[in-house]
């Protein structure tokens, strides 16, 4: 059973997949967000090629535990994306995973014109990765 992490942006969004035996996260690509049907097609697409038979979308908490606007925007999509896929969909908490991925980046010296593509996949993977290693325990 795979798991697709997803981190959504204004702009992009992230994409990880999760090994079959729900242990490791791995950055995949990352799609346009501006057109939400066809972010959703693509997704849709990705679920299929890699049955996938679950998501965990990244949810903005602040950093005083609240939803702002940002989180509501998520909950739409995830409202949008849940009507279109019936997937099991879940949140998990994606506060710093952008700082993290920020700092995995500038630790293995991704050249600078790459990290914008790249941030958001792994940013999704972090997501995605902290979601699984809770379900070990």
């Amino acid at each position: 059973m795979r798991t697709l992490g997803l981190d959504l942006g204004q702009k992009r969004i992230g994409v990880a997949l999760g090994d079959a035996e729900g242990i490791l996260a791995t950055p995949l690509t990352v799609i346009d967000a501006v057109d939400t049907e066809q972010a959703i097609a693509n997704i849709s697409g990705l679920c299929d090629q890699f049955q996938v038979r679950y998501i965990v979308v990244g949810l903005p908490i602040s950093m005083n535990g609240t939803l702002g606007k940002q989180a509501e925007v998520v909950q739409h999509f995830i409202g949008r994306l849940n009507c279109t896929l019936k997937i099991p969909i879940d949140t998990w908490d994606e506060r710093l995973s952008s700082v993290q991925a920020d700092r995995a980046m500038m630790a293995t010296g991704t050249k600078k014109h790459k990290k914008k593509q790249l941030r958001d996949a792994i940013a999704a993977a972090i997501i995605l990765q902290g979601y699984l290693d809770s379900k070990k325990k």
